[in-house]
């Protein structure tokens, strides 16, 4: 919605569109709440979000340089009474540092780099950026090769820039016009890409060993035409089974607007090597890396943690213990403590016997309710799940604007609870409860708030790290420390079937809690499984095997707010935050506090409540209602269209596909389909 056209009285406002903060709005509205979602970013997600490769581009671009406008900071005293006081907030995002990009493919000749389709609205409404078209598409391979090599020699704190980047569905009129005055050569993009396609299935005839040698000679133009086919996460995650997330997205039926696949293989590195960890009783015993002996005692020690609090003999003299000193005293061998420490329960050195048990346990109860590994992913990136909650949001009314900052909050100095905020516009909107993502907050409102921080890297690669039958692999990689002092790092490696990168590419996400900048705790690990140079055919010096080039690298540290207590801000108390992503795997954190948060607003009310289908909703009167009018009253055929920035809900369930205990393909997994029987069966 237009921000001139906002109602000035809310009951909920919640500014950012984290995924903390849109199940929280989604909550609200389902239960009738009056509810306004704001965000001074053009996209969906914050540092949830996922871009195409122009629209990543543009990303950095912005946490280059500082781009605080002063001159948006107006009106706001003149809004203020006597009897009040404002509470500035950060109309800039500051926690994104030290972002470095290299690129390894060749530079070819070709002019007019564009990224296919790039004024095209698509249909899993990927983040790109209006300016990026403009930036970069008109520019030669030298304007590029420029902007890369400025990012690889400076490593630079971030702040956003004046002109963020815009979403497709955010696309203005104007959009609307230039596309039109492309259309011919959008059109010479769309037969070039069915003649791709054609190649593409001829090349599937030929050896394996051509088509290995193909694959190492994407070029950057490639990369930059296919981008739309790219849907770069900046926060990795993946999602438990059984866990908290996957639990919600069912309960409410927001689970309906996504796909998932199932994560198809666990890895971890060992021994200068990359292997399959055997975690299920069926990769256990037909696992070629464990000795008899092995197999039975990894068996029987995972049999005791599926229900270790029923043998408290087993563990409680070592709950003062580490979890590794207490798979020592298991005798289990080196081999079995280095796939449960690191692959299974992935807990750290320091974590107690009770914690690691738990972690353990955790992973063997997800096994089998929808695949052969414990994980899923969202097709189209881990930025689809924000919107699916505000989605929700919207079809119960919630009302959402985007690259819209608010200024300030409004403060009554007798009852110190705040009672409105007013935006960069100068417009001031009244509400009862109030809802901020961490990084909104100012450091003048933090009283002694102790941020961690995050090393990401994102790498677009040539082939997997483990070769298998079948290319599309969505894989889990564990890294333990190479050198003492250096953190474990988790990769997830993503094949073109995720919807996250084109064909013939792998998009490769990175994590380690920080200890200096995000390209000194990576790249060591990047140098061991990977290979720097495109042209050489570089192998593993241990396992003789071919390491995967990187075509393309980025690496950024992100603040890590997740142990900040609410009494470490110094905010009214009906102002309530929520942190931003942190370095598990998993999402637990972030469903936890916002179901607490949700709590101490309605401690009344059901949290998250199942939403009606449309079609089992039986509507008052004799009139004839719209087959597709939504929930709750009949709307109009403009309302019946999915809200921008959403994903398209799927019509037809039944033509998702359903996975099975053995399956080891990547096909998409739907969460409604699985009942309480087929997990006990699964699980054993």
């Amino acid at each position: 919605m237009s921000a001139d056209h906002l109602p000035s009285e809310f009951e909920v406002l919640i500014v950012g569109t984290g995924l903390p903060e849109s199940i929280i709005a989604a909550a609200c509205s389902r239960i009738g709440q009056k509810v306004l979602h704001v965000d001074r970013s053009a996209y969906y997600g914050g540092n949830w979000a996922s871009f195409t490769f122009s629209g990543l581009l543009s990303w950095i671009e912005e946490h280059k340089h500082e781009a605080c406008n002063k001159d948006e900071m107006k009106e706001w005293k003149d809004k203020i009474h006597e009897d009040e006081e404002a509470i500035l907030l950060n109309t800039v995002d500051k926690t994104i540092t030290n972002v470095e990009v290299f690129c390894f493919a060749s530079q070819d000749s070709e002019d007019n780099i564009q990224e296919e389709g790039a004024l095209q609205l698509k249909h899993d409404s990927s983040f790109t950026a209006a300016g990026t078209e403009g930036r970069f598409s008109g520019s030669s391979k030298d304007c590029h090769g420029q902007q890369i090599q400025a990012t690889v020699t400076n490593t630079v704190e971030s702040s956003a820039s004046e002109d963020p980047v815009r979403s497709d569905s955010q696309a203005s009129a104007q959009e609307t016009d230039d596309a039109s005055s492309t259309q011919e050569e959008n059109h010479g993009n769309m037969c070039s890409t069915e003649s791709e396609k054609q190649e593409a299935g001829v090349t599937e005839q030929v050896s394996e060993c051509t088509y290995e040698k193909k694959r190492q000679k994407i070029t950057y133009s490639q990369i930059v035409k296919e981008g739309r086919r790219f849907n770069v996460d900046l926060t990795s995650k993946l999602l438990y089974a059984k866990g908290s997330l996957v639990d919600l997205l069912i309960k409410s039926n927001v689970s309906r607007y996504a796909e998932f696949k199932n994560a198809t293989r666990i890895l971890t590195y060992q021994n200068g090597k990359v292997e399959q960890v055997p975690c299920s009783r069926a990769d256990v015993f037909a696992s070629k890396q464990l000795t008899v002996v092995e197999k039975r005692m990894l068996m029987k020690f995972l049999t005791f943690c599926m229900d270790y609090q029923q043998h408290p003999e087993e563990y409680l003299d070592f709950k003062d213990h580490t979890f590794v000193e207490f798979l020592k005293m298991k005798k289990l061998t080196a081999n079995l403590q280095h796939f449960v420490h690191h692959s299974i329960s992935m807990v750290s050195e320091t974590d107690k016997t009770t914690e690691g048990l738990r972690a353990t346990q955790n992973f063997l109860q997800c096994l089998g309710r929808y695949g052969n590994t414990p994980f899923l992913f969202p097709l189209y990136g881990n930025g689809e799940i924000p919107q699916c909650f505000c989605r929700m949001c919207a079809v119960f009314g919630g009302i959402y604007c985007l690259r819209h900052a608010v200024q300030c909050l409004v403060v009554d100095k007798e009852t110190k609870r705040c009672k409105a905020v007013i935006d960069t516009s100068g417009m001031r909107i009244s509400c009862k409860h109030f809802i901020v993502e961490d990084s909104y907050v100012a450091d003048e409102q933090r009283k002694s708030v102790q941020h961690r921080q995050i090393s990401r890297a994102v790498l677009i690669t040539d082939k997997s790290l483990l070769k298998a039958e079948s290319d599309q692999q969505i894989s889990l990689v564990t890294v333990p420390p190479l050198e003492p002092g250096r953190p474990a790092v988790r990769i997830v490696e993503l094949c073109s079937s995720s919807m996250t990168s084109m064909q013939g590419t792998y998009l490769v996400h990175l994590t380690c809690p920080s200890s200096g900048t995000a390209k000194e705790d990576l790249s060591l690990v990047v140098s061991r499984l990977f290979s720097e140079n495109v042209d050489a055919d570089e192998k593993d010096a241990d396992s003789g095997v071919e390491k995967p080039s990187v075509l393309w690298a980025l690496y950024f540290n992100m603040r890590d707010s997740s142990v900040a207590e609410r009494s470490s801000y110094n905010l009214p108390s009906n102002v309530y935050v929520c942190s931003g992503p942190d370095s598990t795997l998993g999402s637990d954190h972030s469903i936890k506090q916002a179901e607490s948060i949700f709590g101490q607003l309605f401690p009344d009310e059901e949290f998250c409540p199942p939403a009606p289908n449309p079609e089992d909703i039986i509507y008052d009167g004799d009139g004839a209602e719209a087959e597709n009018a939504g929930f709750g009253a009949p709307l109009g055929p403009e309302h019946n269209k999915p809200e921008e920035g959403a994903v398209p809900e799927q019509e037809n369930e039944k033509a998702m596909t359903e996975t099975t205990e053995k399956n080891t393909t990547v096909t998409p997994v739907s969460l409604a389909t699985c009942n309480d029987s087929t997990e006990e069966q699964d699980t054993e």
